[in-house]
């Protein structure tokens, strides 16, 4: 079994399963049941953990494929940064309450360390070309379509003509060829992102519209952008912390982020923006909605 044809680790493991000795069997279901695990442990670690020897250890990575202990580590770090949650479970004895307090501090933090990096200016600047455009579209997958969802209805009470992307029964492509000149693009790019992004990005940049994206500070690889942000080439740059001590990422700075631009939105749409504000609401009492 080769490293390149082998695909990730963990589905090294599942490949390999019906032909484990009893003790290496017991190591993969130890290391399936916490698959990030292996990221911060030592092989002797790992060993005492699973009940096995250190040469249990050495001969299953090797049957996974991996030169050795520390590339077998190395691959679980790199899963552990794409986002999937099941990488970051971790078999913590934290209690309930700690827990809890531990999430509202990283929180807090997140927001802070993410605005210490991103002047009201950088902020004023986005929302200034959001009214100026003659079309908003805003794009994200996944969990980020939720946080493209609410900045599309905040936004959208301020100004018209605004598009959260993907569409329920349309391709990107039918979308796409209506960007046209004085458009603004939002591109949330938050782990996990889609494969496709990176193509999106780059076929963006071929449009006549100013982009902007909002992607989540990843631990440190030596590159300075990721390939999506290469290919798009924003205008606006917005980095986000979303650590968390659980496994699933903490999104209160995006939150706060989106809450902020429109909040800037409305305040900066100045007389227009209210009245448009005062013709939703009159709709509103006319359909009786609320």
């Amino acid at each position: 079994m080769t490293q390149e044809s082998s695909g990730s680790y963990i589905a090294r493991i599942r490949a390999a399963l019906p032909v484990l000795h009893p003790s290496e069997r017991r190591l993969a279901d130890t290391i399936l049941s916490f698959p990030g695990e292996i990221a911060s442990y030592s092989a002797t670690e790992l060993a005492q953990l699973a009940n096995v020897s250190n040469a249990t250890v050495t001969r299953f990575v090797r049957r996974l494929g991996y030169e050795n202990f520390d590339a077998a580590r190395h691959a679980a770090r790199a899963s552990q940064q794409t986002g999937a949650a099941v990488f970051r479970v971790s078999a913590s004895d934290q209690g309930p309450e700690a827990a809890l307090m531990a999430q509202i501090a990283q929180g807090e933090q997140n927001v802070e360390k993410s605005f210490a990096a991103i002047s009201l200016a950088e902020i004023d600047d986005l929302a200034d070309a959001i009214l100026a455009a003659g079309r908003i579209w805003i794009i994200g997958f996944r969990t980020a379509q939720a946080f493209a969802f609410y900045l599309g209805a905040q936004v959208g009470q301020a100004v018209p003509n605004v598009t959260v992307l993907p569409l329920p029964g349309q391709t990107l492509a039918e979308n796409l060829e209506s960007i046209a000149e004085g458009d603004v693009v939002i591109v949330f790019a938050l782990r996990r992102t889609v494969r496709q992004l990176t193509s999106l990005c780059r076929e963006l940049r071929q449009t006549p519209a100013r982009a902007a994206l909002i992607s989540d500070v990843k631990p440190q690889t030596g590159a300075d952008m990721t390939p999506f942000e290469a290919e798009l080439a924003p205008q606006w740059r917005l980095r986000l912390h979303t650590t968390a001590p659980g496994p699933l990422f903490n999104h209160a700075a995006v939150m706060a982020f989106c809450h902020i631009l429109a909040t800037r939105v409305l305040e900066r749409a100045g007389t227009e923006g209210r009245k448009r504000l005062l013709a939703i609401e009159v709709l509103h009492d006319s359909l009786g909605e609320f």
